[in-house]
Formats: structure tokens, C-alpha cells, sequence
């Protein structure tokens, strides 16, 4: 039984921590929305959004191209590009508060995924930097993955795991997912357990695929018909472009 324990953490990847290590980043009472933005959301239509959407502290005149449709208590509205609700800050109560709440929830989020490390504190330095961002064609297994580059992938990328397993993408820089590019799950992968820390922004090229929770600290742009399985978090402005979103 040692000697396989021991071959087992031999095995694992270098420079990344072990599975029994990654928690799971806890989104609060932002879990629900699949696009969340401090600043607006706009679509070029048609886009088709599975999940709720919402914005604050700006209003829901921020909320562009979805032709809104208020419900009659005017606590969120419907529109037809959307299956689920829409809410922003300056909706009837209790909505301003709730989203107040799912904002913060949201920035904790993105702290708490930005304060994890790679290894232990002397080694973080040394294995940092896979592929020095340009990691087109590349698998990851569990773990947290650390880059102070922008992360570009102009060839799909993939994500090997069981349903249970945990991966956590950090940059300083942005994420740009290249025309056509995909990220792919393997081996039962889930999307809510992936998530992309990004202090930059996130560029989804024409038709890409993206995977995973995207918590990113200035803009995201999904350009025409990209699709994400996952949840987009904004601190500024998320826009669309007959983009498919699906709440995963």
C-alpha cells in the first residue's frame, strides 16, 4: 500500500497542487445567474442565455439588445433571448439588495480563486507559466494553474477529469479563446467545477466553445456565435453577439 501511495504522488502532475488540496469556489448567491456584470450586458441577436441574468450597481437601462419585458411586481423582467429572469439594481424590492448581495458574493468569488497557489510557497515560482500562456492543443488535469501572461489558446485546449474534480485557472493577464478554438472535457469534467480567475479580460473568438466559470475582473467579449457551458462574472461589461450561454 505505501509503495502505491507513494508511485501515486510521483505520478501527479509537477508543479501542481494535488486534487485532495482544491476546494471547490464557492459563488454564494451568485451560483444562480449564468451572466452577472457591475457595468451592463448587451447582445447582438440573436443570443440564447439558459440561466438568469443580472446587473448592478448599474441600472437595467445598462441591459441592451434583449428588448425587456418587466414582470407585473417589477422584482425582474423576461425577454425572449433569456430562459430564466433578468434583474438589475434599480428593480422593486427586495431585487436592489439581492443583487447587492450576489455582486459581493461575486467578488469574493474571484478573491477567493485569486488567493490560491500552485504549490507550496517555495515552489510556486518554478512551475507557474505553463506553455508561458500559449497553450493551444494542451490537457490539464485537476489542480491550480498560475499564469502572470495572458492566456491564448488559437487551437482547442482540453480538461481531463472525473465530475468531482476541481481546476482553478489563474492569470494577471486576459483569456483569448481563438476563432473556432474549444475547450474540451474529457473523462466526466464538469463545468462548475473549472474556473478561470482572470484580472484581465476574456475575448471568445467566432464560433469558440468555452467551459467553466469565468470570473474576470474587467470585460468579457463573446464575439459572433461563441458559445460558453458555464457562467460569465463581469466587473465591468459582458457583451454578446449571438452568443449561447448555458448555466452548467
Amino acid at each position: 500500500m505505501l509503495a502505491f501511495m507513494l508511485a501515486t504522488a510521483l505520478a501527479a502532475p509537477v508543479g501542481l497542487r494535488r486534487l485532495a488540496d482544491v476546494d471547490a469556489v464557492d459563488l454564494g448567491s451568485a451560483a444562480k445567474f449564468a451572466v452577472l456584470s457591475k457595468a451592463g450586458i448587451s447582445t447582438v441577436p440573436p443570443s440564447a442565455i439558459t440561466g438568469d441574468i443580472g446587473v448592478s450597481p448599474i441600472s437595467a437601462a445598462a441591459i441592451t439588445g434583449f428588448s425587456l419585458v418587466k414582470h407585473s411586481d417589477e422584482t425582474y423582467s423576461e425577454a425572449w433571448q433569456v430562459t430564466g429572469k433578468v434583474y438589475a439594481s434599480d428593480y422593486t424590492s427586495p431585487t436592489p439588495s439581492e443583487m447587492t448581495t450576489a455582486i459581493s458574493d461575486m467578488e469574493i468569488a474571484y478573491n477567493d480563486a485569486a488567493g490560491r497557489t500552485t504549490s507550496d510557497e517555495t515552489t510556486v515560482q518554478s512551475y507557474a507559466d505553463v506553455k508561458a500562456g500559449l497553450i493551444g492543443g494542451t490537457t490539464f488535469t485537476p489542480g491550480v494553474y498560475t499564469w502572470g501572461t495572458d492566456i491564448l489558446f488559437p487551437t482547442d485546449i482540453y480538461i481531463n477529469g472525473g465530475p468531482t474534480d476541481v481546476f482553478i485557472f489563474q492569470t494577471s493577464g486576459s483569456v483569448k479563446a481563438g476563432s473556432g478554438a474549444k475547450i474540451i472535457l474529457e473523462g466526466g469534467a464538469l463545468p462548475k467545477n473549472i474556473v478561470w480567475q482572470v484580472a484581465g479580460f476574456v475575448e471568445a473568438g467566432t464560433t469558440s466553445h468555452l467551459e467553466g466559470i469565468f470570473l474576470v475582473k474587467t470585460f468579457a467579449s463573446f464575439k459572433t456565435k461563441a458559445t460558453l457551458n458555464g457562467q460569465v462574472f463581469a466587473q465591468t461589461a459582458v457583451t454578446l453577439d449571438s452568443t449561447t450561454i448555458t448555466l452548467a
